[in-house]
């Protein structure tokens, strides 16, 4: 499962971040399949990385991975 992340991650979430001069790096996939991440460059400070992570990138995984439950910035 976490190359099935990493691929959207690569392929989806970051160029559509790097538009914002932010990305995503992904760091684990626990048991209970929460992803973890960490949002850089742009991403890493603004104000509303916690709408683009729960909006954005938790929306975009679980399109393609529906067993995840959900995705948390480390």
């Amino acid at each position: 499962m976490k190359e099935k992340i990493q691929k959207i991650v690569d392929e989806k979430i970051n160029p559509a971040l790097g538009t914002h001069g932010g990305s995503c790096e992904l760091v684990d996939v626990t048991s209970e399949n929460v992803v973890q991440v960490k949002l850089k460059g742009a991403c890493g400070g603004c104000p509303g990385a916690l709408i683009t992570l729960k909006g954005f990138v938790l929306e975009t995984l679980k399109a393609e991975v529906p067993e995840i439950t959900d995705v948390e910035a480390v």
